[in-house]
């Protein structure tokens, strides 16, 4: 079976898709329908601007991941492009988690009102938790590769059981670098 592989991410990326325009569809009418019917006296001009504010990054990613993911068939029914990976891990990974704060922050603002947006902060504090930890672990690994770490040699932890018993005996003693 030619590009195999091609039409099972062409059919994962294509119901992956559905099920976000799905999704959204249904959290964003959720707002809509229940702010115009139920909660039509708290609601004011400054709750539609946050609302399409803090609701433009959810559809800007959605946008972007229907660009990239959405397979293309030509005329024939043959695919051309199967669309990139939307499981994959890094970016892609942090923008369904984006995608999935922004959606409850709406539910929630939907029933408790305007002030549950402050909960969006989350994203900007989630963003500088992730920047720290990953130039951490860079600049932990530029260490490592420097030797940077300790100059002494292993110590007994970190020997294997072979070696301690070879030194124990006072035979081979093994030199560090």
């Amino acid at each position: 079976m030619a590009q195999k592989a091609a039409k099972q991410q062409a059919a994962r990326n294509t119901s992956i898709l559905k099920r976000t325009h799905l999704i959204s569809l249904a959290v964003n009418a959720f707002f809509i329908l229940l702010r115009l019917l139920v909660f039509r006296t708290s609601c004011t001009r400054s709750t539609y601007l946050l609302y399409g504010l803090l609701s433009a990054p959810a559809f800007t990613i959605e946008f972007w991941f229907e660009r990239i993911g959405r397979p293309v068939i030509a005329a024939s029914g043959e695919l051309k492009k199967s669309g990139e990976d939307l499981e994959a891990k890094a970016l892609t990974e942090y923008m369904w988690d984006v995608l999935y704060w922004t959606w409850g922050c709406t539910v929630v603002t939907t029933v408790f009102g305007d002030k549950a947006w402050w909960a969006y902060i989350v994203v900007p504090l989630y963003s500088i938790w992730l920047a720290w930890t990953t130039f951490g672990g860079m600049k932990q690994g530029m260490l490592g590769m420097t030797g940077g770490g300790d100059t002494e040699g292993p110590t007994n932890g970190s020997m294997s059981n072979r070696q301690k018993k070879m030194e124990k005996k006072g035979g081979q003693k093994m030199q560090y670098r």
